[in-house]
């Protein structure tokens, strides 16, 4: 089979060796060189720049606008023929939409005028394929075959959940109700009507014992009843018999509110899930702004932290339209809903606390799977509306389930369950309809995140498998092919494929481009649209045919000549062996210009801990830390060693990998740092009493444990951002992986660097934004206090009072870094 390449000729490019050799490299070369545009593409060269700027990190630091306003977001038109993408104006956070008109030639922008006629906030086209249905800030509008777009709702209200209707027509939801509107006519017809209240009553039962002998000794009163009772039938009858009408309210539990609920495409049913209320904060959850507008405080509202969380249940209530019932549909049919699953985690911790723990079997709160990036929503009809399928998760995160309703029985059938003694993931798991009768969906049931399909007959298929995580799965027009990006070729490369949904045909790789290419299908699945970069070279778009045979085309050429003259640093990935599992750490290492490894004086080295502990970064793409890579480059100049690892926890090495730090965050971690600090020392020729590391967010929290476990494996570290306490992070993220403070204080007390904080003996710089509502600054001010009253004295803290979590200033930037590069200057360099 023959493929498209790119020849990616001066970056960090092929991969050589085995993973199973801790010599073995990605990249060859380790020399800094400029990036030119791919050889195999016929396109200007990219560095066309004469001379090397200088690099500085002023320079790094500054309004990212320096580097090129890079394509972001982009996407096929309506009708496929176009190219489109979002483009950030120069000195300013409005992102422009510019279009590439039939896929050749210079972007132009979008004038404000003929926006609605390319950006879809959520679009649906019909069963019979001859016209496409979508949303543009809350309005709907109809895209017929012929080109001619007709807008069917120009309103304040917000419009959206839409859905093809079997007979041609189109559904969507506006506040609790459902409307059909026939796209031709424009004419719209009222579906469902939902109201969390008591359902009305002609009159009022008496409420105690005068009302009662009132409306016994009362003639008046009796009459007054007796005709509201009459009036009410009456416009009840009328409202049943008369078609032009809206139909009947449902009336549900008033003690509830709504969650999701998607309308059959038939008209016969409306699928409900719904809550008890619950805030998503309490009153005390605030956080004080101190630079504002008008020179007072602010008291921010921020969320609720994990220590204070309290379960939530979704239940599922199936309306019948035309018999205007109602049936709630409960969990008893899945396996496992009254599993007591923590039972083990619970025991350990009763007994820690000199108490026993009794098991019992009980109801589990289950809700709808809430996956984060997903377009279609857990409720899923499929075209006929005779099958609907919803995705459920345990709220103990222990538990998936994927079931489709028995309308004859009024009853859950569960398709598939995915359990995890550790948590699921909340990624991966995507799911649709292939037809009336089977599924497909992703499941990490093998370890890593692959393809399968389903038929309502109990047969479960396969489509991909092996030891490399599946992504972004998108269906093809015909519904034939699934598509989708994965790092089967190495770990930090990844390319587009597809697989035939039937399971006939093993998986085809689209792409071969050597970096990260992520994919947006057109309409009709006959091209791709790629957005693709590599370590040295920031995101750009390319576009060819959906098959392997054709090479792609560059369309886009945004980095700027500036950047493109730097003399950048191509990173090596290495896999590194661990002390600890069979798995290599996955490392990007970055040598200085005229590196020796034989020279006699040996390199002070800084290991950069990236954040959000599910996060990839040694990979060959442009990394989302490019103030970092640039950090490292200019590390580079000053003559140290730069290792930038994928710990255990991180995103792209399947499930095992990614669980590890269940109920141990910063254990196994630092294990993969010290593997990584040796593995430096005796293959890079790095002084071990000259190493420093820092990481934001998670990579902070991790600074923190490395310095206080494991002290003198780094003599300085800073902390950005940093968690020190998991019991005051959020819910969704911490309960996964340590499940709730009051199930598992173990957990809590083993992963909080507060905690620890005694065993600090080496240099700490803490950088901290003050209006960070992601890891709070109290996180940072008790860790501050703890290290006080420990008499702890070579640490210093860095306060930023107008920033968030992500930095948004330039002068804050360039700040906190020379702040770390003194840190590092000062106590790794000799005098």
């Amino acid at each position: 089979m023959q493929k498209s390449r790119l020849v990616i000729a001066l970056s960090a490019a092929l991969v050589t060796a085995s993973c199973a050799s801790t010599q073995s490299t990605v990249a060859q070369s380790t020399t800094t060189q400029k990036a030119p545009t791919p050889a195999t593409l016929k396109a200007d060269p990219l560095a066309s720049a004469e001379g090397v700027a200088e690099l500085t990190l002023e320079q790094i630091m500054a309004d990212p606008d320096w580097m090129g306003r890079f394509p972001e977001n982009a996407f096929w038109s309506l009708d496929g023929q176009d190219i489109l993408f979002y483009q950030k104006r120069e000195g300013s956070e409005v992102r422009d939409l510019m279009i590439i008109k039939g896929g050749q030639g210079e972007p132009q922008a979008v004038p404000l005028s003929e926006q609605h006629l390319y950006i879809a906030d959520e679009k649906e086209s019909s069963v019979a394929g001859d016209w496409l249905a979508y949303t543009f800030k809350g309005n709907v509008f109809v895209r017929f075959g012929n080109g001619e777009v007709k807008q069917l709702t120009r309103d304040s209200e917000r419009q959206h959940n839409l859905q093809a209707m079997a007979d041609g027509s189109l559904s969507y939801q506006q506040g609790q109700q459902f409307f059909r509107i026939d796209v031709r006519s424009g004419l719209s017809q009222q579906m469902a009507d939902i109201q969390f209240a008591d359902e009305p009553q002609a009159n009022e039962a008496p409420a105690d014992y005068i009302a009662k002998e009132e409306q016994k000794l009362i003639q008046f009163v009796q009459k007054e009843r007796k005709n509201r009772a009459e009036q009410f039938e009456y416009q009840q009858q009328l409202q049943q018999q008369n078609d032009t009408l809206a139909p009947q309210a449902f009336y549900l539990d008033k003690r509830m509110q709504w969650v999701d609920g998607r309308l059959s495409p038939n008209g016969r049913y409306l699928l409900v899930a719904m809550s008890e209320p619950q805030s998503w904060r309490d009153d005390g959850d605030i956080m004080p702004n101190y630079i504002t507008e008008d020179g007072r405080i602010e008291p921010e509202k921020v969320r609720r932290r994990v220590a204070d969380a309290k379960p939530q249940q979704h239940q599922l209530v199936l309306l019948d339209l035309q018999t205007h019932t109602q049936t709630s549909l409960t969990y008893n049919t899945l396996d496992g809903w009254n599993e007591d699953v923590l039972a083990a985690v619970k025991s350990e911790n009763a007994k820690a606390e000199g108490q026993s723990y009794e098991s019992k079997k009980e109801p589990r709160a289950i809700q709808l799977m809430a996956d984060w990036g997903w377009e279609n929503g857990a409720i899923q009809w499929n075209q006929e509306g005779s099958e609907v399928a919803v995705m459920l998760e345990a709220w103990d995160n222990k538990d998936r389930w994927i079931a489709t309703v028995d309308f004859g029985a009024k009853q859950l059938e569960q398709q598939d369950r995915l359990h995890d003694d550790a948590w699921i993931n909340y990624t991966h798991n995507e799911f649709g309809w292939v037809d009336h009768d089977t599924l497909w969906f992703m499941s990490e049931a093998d370890g890593y995140s692959h393809l399968y399909a389903r038929d309502l007959d109990k047969q479960t298929t396969q489509l991909t498998e092996g030891q490399y995580v599946v992504e972004t799965p998108t269906l093809s027009a015909d519904s034939s092919q699934l598509y989708f990006q994965a790092n089967q070729p190495h770990p930090g490369i990844y390319e587009i494929y597809r697989v035939a949904v039937d399971g006939s045909s093993e998986p085809e790789q689209l792409t071969d481009l050597g970096g990260m290419t992520g994919y947006e299908l057109s309409p009709t699945s006959e091209k791709l649209l790629l957005t693709y970069s590599t370590p040295l070279m920031p995101p750009e778009l390319y576009v060819k045919n959906a098959d392997a045979t054709d090479e792609a085309q560059r369309l886009t050429h945004t980095v700027s000549e500036k950047f493109l003259s730097i003399d950048w640093t191509a990173p090596e990935i290495v896999p590194i062996a661990s002390s600890h599992v069979d798995e290599p750490i996955y490392t990007r290492v970055y040598k200085p210009e005229g590196f020796d490894a034989e020279r006699a004086e040996e390199y002070p080295a800084v290991v950069f801990i990236h954040g959000a502990g599910y996060l990839q970064n040694a990979h060959m793409g442009w990394s989302g830390y490019f103030r970092e890579f640039m950090f490292h480059s200019f590390l580079n100049k000053q003559g140290y060693v730069v290792a930038d690892l994928d710990y255990r926890g991180s995103k792209g090495y399947g499930r095992d990998w990614r669980t590890a730090i269940y109920r141990q965050m910063g254990t196994p971690e630092v294990e993969d740092l010290v593997d990584v600090t040796d593995w430096l020392q005796t293959n890079v020729n790095v002084d071990g009493e000259r190493m420093g590391t820092y990481g934001g967010s998670y990579g902070g929290f991790l600074t923190f444990m490395a310095l206080f476990k494991e002290p003198g494996l780094f003599q300085a570290g800073s902390a950005l951002r940093p968690v020190t306490d998991w019991a005051h992070y959020n819910t969704g993220y911490t309960s996964n992986i340590l499940n709730l403070p009051q199930d598992d204080a173990i957990a809590y007390r083993r992963s909080s660097p507060i905690y620890f904080a005694d065993g600090l003996e080496d240099a700490l710089l803490i950088n901290s934004p003050m209006v960070d509502d992601n890891v709070f600054f109290q996180d940072s001010v008790r860790l501050v206090q703890r290290l006080i009253e420990l008499k702890k004295t070579d640490w210093e803290t860095a306060i930023y009072p107008v920033e968030p979590h992500g930095f948004r200033q330039p002068e804050s930037w360039l700040n906190e870094y020379r702040r770390i590069y003194k840190l590092f200057e000062e106590n790794l360099q000799q005098d």
